[in-house]
């Protein structure tokens, strides 16, 4: 992704002064939060949603609040680490101990490829819904839309932009079914305090669905490749990295909502896709297209950002070209969606397999940053890091290894 006029480049925590450079951080930063929530919206995360819902009802109200406040508390410390020392992930990794950091980008690496076949796929099933249109063809066309954005002459601009016209899309289309659908809120809000249920797997689905592989680097990868790094810039970067948690949120909240409404009013769902039967029990015809459109977004939206964050692990943002990173990302798209249209979608061995990688990365990934936060203070540009931050970091790193062990689990069931 090339760096053009709207992009400030500054790496060393120098406070920009007021005016058009300000003007082009915020945009930026908007970018990056939303970027981060948006990969975070994918196809998984609407029949994740839509499944615990149907399942627990009201009492899912709960899980979903916990769940923010475990994923605030990683990202937190996720984006301060790596927008206060203005170094990726991965190269943290190599810093704390030679080679890991290539470990970190070999998991999300494969991971990302797999899960993105699972987005081009959600993509073309957004535009069948939607338009009618063939899944494969669909699928086809959307990946070159998103290509299209990558080749574009300010494709930095262009994601930031469409991700937040997308997300926004998406809020308010999904709000208005919950509208239609009549939820029962104050059940809900009893539940928020008083849960009926209290499901420790739709947590811990919730935390990994939200976070989980290349979602939790997405933001600050991109705060960091657009220069709004360094200690002056850390109220930006805490505002981000919560403000984007949050905006997915808004998303569960709404979504959760729109299903609860059509559950408790006694609609049957069709097993083979209770979302989309969800909408179209709403508000019926135009539901279902509604459907689509929320799908299509958070399909499309996810692409971009498994693409644009796989590529930010195996380059460089010093020694890598723009147009070779711009040519990586392309090929990355192209490969996922000749594997798409081959296949139809990722198997069921690749996703677990797939899921198992990114349950390991997790937790690697978190220690790696709360190391350096920890015991590498040097790599911190004389930034004194919050006791209280790295407290809460550290409590949220032992649910993520609860999820590793989870995430590893079926892959030895595969074999036994």
């Amino acid at each position: 992704m090339s760096h053009t006029p709207d992009q400030p480049a500054t790496q060393t925590g120098t406070a920009p002064p007021g005016g058009r450079l300000a003007t082009s951080t915020r945009s930026t930063l908007l970018g990056a939060m939303f970027l981060m929530a948006t990969s975070a919206i994918g196809p998984g995360f609407i029949t994740q949603t839509t499944t615990f819902t149907v399942q627990l009802g009201a009492a899912f109200a709960f899980a979903i609040v916990i769940s923010i406040l475990v994923d605030i508390a990683l990202q937190l410390n996720v984006w301060r680490v790596i927008g206060i020392s203005g170094r990726r992930a991965q190269e943290l990794g190599n810093l704390v101990a030679p080679g890991l950091g290539w470990v970190m980008a070999g998991f999300l690496l494969v991971g990302g490829l797999v899960f993105n076949i699972g987005n081009v796929a959600g993509s073309g099933l957004g535009l069948d819904a939607m338009l009618g249109l063939d899944p494969k063809l669909g699928g086809a066309l959307s990946a070159v839309i998103a290509i299209g954005i990558f080749l574009s002459k300010k494709a930095g601009v262009a994601v930031d932009r469409i991700v937040v016209v997308l997300g926004l899309a998406m809020i308010l289309l999904t709000a208005y079914i919950a509208i239609t659908s009549g939820p029962p809120v104050g059940q809900a809000l009893r539940n928020v305090v008083l849960p009926e249920e209290v499901d420790v797997l739709a947590i811990t689905t919730l935390v990994g669905g939200t976070i989980g592989g290349y979602i939790v680097y997405a933001g600050a990868h991109r705060l960091l490749d657009s220069g709004v790094t360094g200690p002056a810039h850390v109220r930006d970067i805490t505002r981000g990295s919560v403000t984007g948690i949050l905006i997915t949120a808004v998303m569960r909240v709404v979504l959760f909502l729109a299903i609860l409404g059509v559950v408790t009013g006694g609609a049957a769902l069709d097993p083979d896709n209770q979302a989309a039967s969800a909408f179209e029990q709403a508000a019926g015809e135009v539901g279902l297209r509604v459907f689509g459109i929320v799908l299509w977004a958070a399909a499309i939206t996810s692409v971009i950002g498994a693409s644009y964050t796989s590529v930010s692990f195996i380059t460089s943002r010093t020694r890598t070209s723009d147009r070779t990173r711009t040519l990586m990302v392309v090929g990355f798209i192209a490969v996922t969606t000749l594997a798409y249209l081959l296949i139809g979608t990722a198997p069921t061995t690749l996703l677990v397999f797939a899921g198992a990688f990114n349950g390991l990365l997790l937790p690697i990934g978190i220690a790696v940053l709360l190391w350096v936060a920890t015991r590498r203070t040097d790599l911190l540009n004389g930034y004194r890091y919050p006791r209280w931050l790295l407290a809460i970091g550290w409590l949220a790193w032992l649910l993520t290894l609860y999820l590793a062990v989870n995430s590893v689990r079926p892959v030895i069931e595969l074999f036994s």
